[in-house]
Parts: C-alpha cells; sequence; structure tokens
C-alpha cells in the first residue's frame, strides 16, 4: 500500500473477517483474506488449487503489521489463494505442520508442500513476497 495520510487500524473479529477503523479519508476497499472455517476445509483446499495459508492470531502484534500490506500481496499473487489460520483456533493444525511462531505461512498446490516461511519474527512485505516468489521455483 503506498504511503497515505491514512491511520488504519486492523483486528480481526471473531467471524475472521477483517473489520477497519478508519481515522483519515482516501482510503481504498481492501480485499479479505479467506478465513479457514474446519480441518475439512483446510483438507479440501490443500488437496487442489493453489494456497498459502497464513497462520496468525487477533492478539499477535507481529501479525497486526502486515495487516495494511497483505492486500496488496494478495492481488500481487492473485493466483494464489490467501486463507487465514486462527492459530488458537487450530492449535492442533499448527502442532502438525511445526507451526511454532506466528505469522508464518505455508504454500501448497495440488496437495504438494510447496514452501513455508515459518518463525516467530516480525516479517516484512518485501520478505513475504520474495517467499511467494520462491515458491514458483
Amino acid at each position: 500500500m503506498s504511503p497515505q495520510l491514512v491511520l488504519l487500524a486492523f483486528y480481526w473479529t471473531v467471524k475472521g473477517k477483517i473489520d477497519m477503523i478508519l481515522l483519515g479519508s482516501n482510503v481504498q476497499e481492501e480485499k479479505i483474506v479467506k478465513k479457514l472455517e474446519s480441518m475439512e476445509q483446510f483438507e479440501e483446499l490443500k488437496a487442489e488449487g493453489k494456497h498459502i495459508f497464513l497462520f496468525s492470531a487477533d492478539w499477535c502484534g507481529d501479525c497486526r503489521f502486515i495487516d495494511p500490506f497483505m492486500p496488496e500481496v494478495e492481488e500481487k499473487y492473485a493466483d494464489y489463494t490467501f486463507v487465514y489460520v486462527d492459530r488458537d483456533q487450530y492449535i492442533d493444525l499448527c502442532v502438525q505442520l511445526d507451526v511454532f511462531g506466528i505469522p508464518s505461512f505455508i504454500g501448497f498446490e495440488d496437495g504438494k508442500e510447496l514452501g513455508r516461511f515459518v518463525s516467530k519474527d516480525r516479517k516484512t512485505q518485501e520478505e513475504i513476497e520474495k517467499f511467494v516468489e520462491s515458491l514458483s521455483n
């Protein structure tokens, strides 16, 4: 997102949608990340198509740091569907996939894991884009 004289505060609702509190003007409508609704859905999404699962939590400051630029990343890499996975709701899935730090990303295509960007460290837009680009190699 290009710098603007706009302050955005994002937070995840219980339903997993991003609500925006606008503290300025000239805000473009943002794309909302799809939220994982069940383990069955995870298995279906993982098995077919190109998906990047974003493991996050509403209380995670480093996860909230990426919110403002994630719509731009999603738009740039529209051949992937980005899916938000609530770490607290899907803790067993996180253990199964060895996701112990958030925010973290795992890419899948037709059932095959393409790559992962898993750590507890804050991630920049450039790092996330480099990760997504590495999935094509």
